[in-house]
């Protein structure tokens, strides 16, 4: 029995050696895209791509208004006059119809690839900190139910994510 019990803490012994500590930083993911520059250069170079079709929607929208108003105040159209404005109108809505969904495509389009970019760029500098600070693991900040705010490496992730050229 003795054996037994001393060969049970001779293994408690050398598997309490073998278990090391985990190594963790921690990074809040919302604080990097906030003030990630890379973003903030896409950001502004997708609202300037997508201006002039803004634009041209924002000028359909008004005329759409505009004949709406005008059909509702002119009771006394001859039915030749109805039928161009249902034309014209029917003509403005497929087209504003169309550009929106152009639109919408380029923009979703462009966020797909920033989002693959931005994954990419925040998976290397996470290995990067990892090695460097001799971590077993980098977690976001939403991931952890409590941390010890020692190990925040948000601000040199930041650092390193907008370093990346």
């Amino acid at each position: 029995m003795k054996n037994i019990l001393g060969g049970a803490l001779a293994l408690g012994l050398l598997c309490s050696t073998a278990v090391h500590a985990a190594g963790y930083g921690i990074v809040d993911l919302e604080k990097i895209v906030e003030q990630s520059v890379y973003i903030k250069q896409q950001n502004a170079s997708m609202q300037q791509q997508i201006k002039p079709q803004t634009a041209k929607i924002e000028s359909l929208t008004k005329e759409l208004e505009a004949l709406q108003q005008r059909a509702q105040q002119n009771t006394k159209l001859s039915d030749a006059e109805k039928k161009s404005m249902t034309q014209q109108y029917q003509s403005k809505v497929q087209e504003l119809t169309a550009l929106q969904q152009k639109v919408q495509g380029s923009v979703e389009s462009s966020i797909q690839a920033l989002n693959r970019t931005m994954d990419s760029r925040i998976k290397q500098v996470a290995e990067q900190l990892r090695k460097e600070n001799n971590l077993d693991v980098v977690l976001n900040k939403n991931s952890a139910l409590a941390y010890d705010a020692k190990y925040d490496l948000t601000d040199k992730m930041i650092q390193k994510v907008n370093a990346i050229k």
